[in-house]
């Protein structure tokens, strides 16, 4: 496979051999449902897997990411960051899974799924999950789902920006370790358009 960046790739599987390096950007936009289902094998010594994803839902869009990450193979670093915003009526899901192997010792795996909803009738399901057959590694996973932090919005419209521009830029904030270069503009359309 060898060193590759890859933005919203196809679903399915990929192989990473000794000392490769794989990098996955996923974005899903207002109005597209879609299921996103990969597996990634870090197959050899070395081998390095990094992804970074975002939704933003408005309306009715269903979004599921399907996420495993198999460690076959000793010295593998992998890195996962999924943010994303649902409204609406949207329905929202993540299930991640990280696989060690028991030979993948010094394995270095990471996982985070960070969601903010803006409405009672959108939902977000969070399942990171991790299943370590090995003793020397270096492994963590988390989620988080809440909602625009009220304190922040109040400071910011104190300070004379207009609701609109504050929520935009709270969300922007959010978004902004997960935002594919090249991509800003474009992902603050559609942040205005939430």
């Amino acid at each position: 496979m060898g060193h590759g960046k890859y933005i919203a790739p196809p679903v399915g599987q990929y192989q990473v051999q000794a000392g490769e390096k794989l990098e996955l950007e996923f974005v899903v936009l207002p109005g597209e449902s879609r299921d996103i289902d990969v597996s990634i094998d870090l197959a050899g010594p070395g081998a390095e897997a990094h992804l970074n994803g975002l939704y933003l839902c408005r309306a009715d869009e269903k979004v599921n990411f399907r996420i495993v990450m198999h460690h076959r193979a000793p010295g593998c670093k992998s890195t996962q960051l999924f943010n994303g915003i649902a409204g609406g009526s949207a329905q929202v899901s993540f299930d991640g899974t990280i696989v060690v192997a028991p030979d993948a010792q010094q394995t270095e795996a990471f996982q985070e799924n960070h969601n903010i909803v803006l409405t009672e009738t959108a939902k977000v399901t969070t399942r990171p999950q991790l299943e370590i057959y090995a003793d020397d590694v270096k492994c963590s996973h988390g989620a988080t789902v809440g909602q625009l932090s009220e304190d922040e919005l109040f400071y910011m419209r104190s300070r004379g920006i207009p609701e609109a521009q504050a929520r935009t830029l709270q969300m922007l904030s959010f978004l902004s370790p997960v935002i594919p270069a090249g991509r800003e503009e474009e992902i603050e359309r559609a942040v205005r358009s939430l």
